[in-house]
C-alpha cells in the first residue's frame, strides 16, 4: 500500500479529519479529535502508527516483521507498520479499521449518538 491510498482509506472514514499538528510532515487522521493514525511523509520505507489492543498488538509484532512496537508512542496501545512492505493491503486496512474503532469505541455513548455511530 502507498500513503496516497492509505490517506484515501483514512478518508473514507466516518468523521476523519487530516491534519498536521506538529510539523509539516506528521500527518495526522483522527476520529472525533481524537488521534488513530499518524505518519510522517518524509521517512522511507513508509511507516504508519496505529492503535492497537494490547494482546493483538503483541501478536502481530511476533507474526509480522513489518509491525513493530509504536515509535514515540504508548508500546502497549500502539504499533508502527510499514505499510510499503509485503504486508497486503487487506492486512493494513483491517489494522486501520481496528485503530479507527478502538477510537469510535472509546467515545462517550453521547458523542457515538451524535455522530451516528450508534
Amino acid at each position: 500500500m502507498n500513503i496516497e491510498q492509505f490517506r484515501t482509506y483514512c478518508l473514507s472514514k466516518k468523521h476523519v479529519t487530516e491534519s498536521f499538528p506538529f510539523d509539516d510532515a506528521t500527518l495526522v487522521f483522527k476520529v472525533a479529535n481524537k488521534l488513530f493514525a499518524l505518519t510522517n511523509l518524509n521517512k522511507q520505507p513508509t511507516t504508519v502508527n496505529l492503535k492497537c489492543n494490547p494482546e493483538r498488538a503483541i501478536q502481530l509484532r511476533e507474526e509480522y516483521s513489518e509491525i513493530i512496537a509504536g515509535y514515540h508512542m504508548s508500546k502497549k496501545h500502539w504499533n508502527t507498520v510499514t505499510i510499503t512492505s509485503n504486508l497486503s493491503n487487506k492486512l493494513i486496512e483491517e489494522l486501520i479499521d481496528h485503530s479507527y474503532n478502538l477510537v469510535v469505541n472509546g467515545l462517550t455513548k453521547k458523542l457515538q449518538k451524535e455522530l451516528g455511530f450508534l
